[in-house]
Order: structure tokens, then sequence, then C-alpha cells
């Protein structure tokens, strides 16, 4: 079982900035795709950054140029750094890793989600 620990959400003001962390933990051979979604009331939830096991990333257009997101495999963690943050970013921040436990079963974890809020 993979579990997922995340933090570094929090309140903010328009333009700060916030760095979300997420650790797993627990039996895994190989970890791949690492990412964050976020979720705001009343809306979809959204896939804001993906990063690959090669470092490849991609984020939605709304973040790009403002938000980063890296991982240390060592560690097992995906951060995402975020930048100017405005009101809009307001939201559930999850984060989402998809590996291998074994050579013949997959996984994909969710964490609990950590609340950024940013004040105008």
């Amino acid at each position: 079982q993979v579990q997922l620990v995340e933090s570094g959400g929090g309140l903010v003001q328009s333009g700060e900035s916030l760095k979300l962390s997420c650790a797993a933990s627990g039996t895994i051979l190989r970890i791949d795709t690492m990412g964050w979604y976020r979720q705001a009331p009343g809306k979809q939830r959204e896939l804001v950054a993906t990063i690959s096991s090669g470092g490849a990333t991609k984020y939605v257009d709304s973040v790009k140029g403002r938000f980063t997101i890296s991982r240390d495999n060592a560690k097992k963690t995906v951060y995402l750094q975020m930048n100017s943050l405005l009101p809009e970013d307001t939201a559930v921040y999850y984060c989402n890793v998809q590996g291998r436990l074994t050579s013949w079963s997959d996984f994909v974890s969710r964490g609990q989600g950590t609340q950024v809020t940013v004040s105008s």
C-alpha cells in the first residue's frame, strides 16, 4: 500500500509564494509520473502539473511561468513551487503518484489534499 503525505498549504496574499510537498511511502518498486491536481469549490478537478520519471514536465496554461514542479527520486517526493499566486489559484491541491508495486502490479495513489488560499 502506498501512502502519500502532503504539506505546505496555507493562506497567503496575492503575489506571494508557497511550496507544496508530497512524500510517498510504502513498498514501491518504481515511481513513474508524479503530479498535482487542484479542485476549487464548485469547480471540476484540474490537472495542474505533471513530471515524468525522466523529468519531463507539463503545466496547465494558467500556471505556466508561475509554478514549477520538481521531484526528488531518492526521497520519493514531488514538489510544487507556486510563485505569483493569484486568488484564482485558491483550491485544495492533491498530489497524484503512479508507478509499480511489483513487476506485475501498478498503483495510482492520491494524497489527502492540502488547502491553498490566496487572498486579494
